[in-house]
């Protein structure tokens, strides 16, 4: 296969996750007998250091035209004042709505190895194997009207959903439930929330067309506290956009660390694909970050944007075997255990890719 696949570094950490989830694509590329073009393009900070728009329109035109973006992340301390719409994040939200991506996956399982590494007992979260799929496009984060008063006395954001948008992130959890374990758990906030409202109506009329998966719902309160208390219950987890943002972040925090988890965001053109992490810019640079969910990432781009599935369970098997070897990066180390980088816990990725390979073979 010839794929285009773009890389968007970004701020903080992401330069670094995103060489070290180079290192595993280019090492897929020569064993696998693909080619695959990686280019560079600034985002967020790294643009607007360079006196440009926090999503270029030349970074736009480069993801338009790729078959896929892997993404670092956006975040800096130094834009955080100002115009919103000068600020780096704002460049997540364009590209997500330029490129129509409405449906966010944000897998959560906890690794072997890694039973003890979250703040809850062993047995409450072995077997945690878990799919948020969030709706990416609407809701608060961009309905409109939203603003502060001028005088700086009150401000106001909009939640607003079609039946249309319900629908298209409902069938995209229903589609990913069917190989998975059959079960969409439906999460919204009906009690108050006339979106939500909605939200359970559309979802469970579309649940007619998937006999073969179970439905339920949930109220959002109630699904965090059972996230917290019995996570390995949950197969599919389908939201809206603020609940299913909360809701993927606790999740992390249950299986380890948020360094472990990667995220497909996709629609009808080129899928964007990142860790969930954010740029952490306290531990920028210091080769201290961990990759995994860059890598992950990467695994659910070959899987999404490019089909190749044999190769992206090849990356998640190297993942499962560095992390059964005892290796470990800051974030997920314990007591007396040896600390590896962020460069070191790549090369081993690859390293355990290769072997995995010969086994194969």
């Amino acid at each position: 296969m010839h794929a285009s696949i773009l890389l968007l570094p970004g701020d903080g950490i992401g330069p670094e996750v995103v060489a070290a989830a180079a290192s595993v694509l280019r090492a897929v590329a020569s064993r696998f007998n693909h080619q695959f073009d990686l280019h560079e393009a600034p985002i967020g900070g790294a643009a607007l250091r360079r006196d440009l728009a926090p999503l270029p329109p030349e970074t736009l035109a480069a993801a338009r035209a790729a078959n896929a973006i892997l993404l670092g992340a956006v975040g800096d301390p130094a834009f955080d004042r100002g115009d919103s719409s000068r600020r780096p994040e704002s460049a997540l939200l364009a590209i997500r709505r330029e490129l129509k991506l409405y449906a966010n996956f944000r897998p959560a399982k906890v690794w072997a190895g890694l039973e003890s590494s979250g703040p809850l007992k062993t047995t409450v979260v072995s077997g945690t194997d878990m799919l948020v799929v969030r709706e990416l496009t609407g809701g608060l984060y961009y309905g409109e009207p939203r603003g502060i008063a001028a005088d700086g006395s009150s401000a106001h954001n909009t939640m607003r959903y079609s039946r249309e948008e319900i629908e298209r992130i409902a069938r995209r959890a229903f589609g990913a439930a069917r190989v998975r374990r059959a079960r969409v758990t439906s999460v919204d906030k009906a009690n108050v929330l006339e979106t939500s409202r909605l939200w359970r109506q559309v979802v469970t009329a579309l649940a007619s067309d998937y006999p073969d998966v179970t439905l339920d719902h949930m109220l959002v309160d109630s699904c965090a506290m059972r996230i917290a208390l019995a996570p390995s219950s949950f197969d599919v987890i389908l939201t809206e956009n603020m609940f299913g943002d909360i809701l993927s972040d606790e999740a992390g925090a249950i299986v380890g660390s948020l360094g472990l988890l990667p995220s497909a965001s996709l629609g009808d053109g080129p899928g964007l694909f990142e860790p969930v992490h954010g740029s952490a810019p306290d531990i920028a640079g210091k080769d201290i970050a961990n990759p995994i969910g860059a890598i992950g990432s990467a695994a659910m781009l070959l899987r999404h944007a490019l089909g190749l599935e044999a190769e992206a369970r090849s990356v998640e098997t190297a993942i499962g075997d560095a992390l059964r070897a005892g290796l470990r990066t800051a974030d997920l180390a314990d007591g007396s255990d040896r600390r590896i980088g962020t460069k070191e816990m790549a090369t081993a990725i690859v390293s355990a890719l290769g072997q995995s390979l010969i086994t194969d073979h």
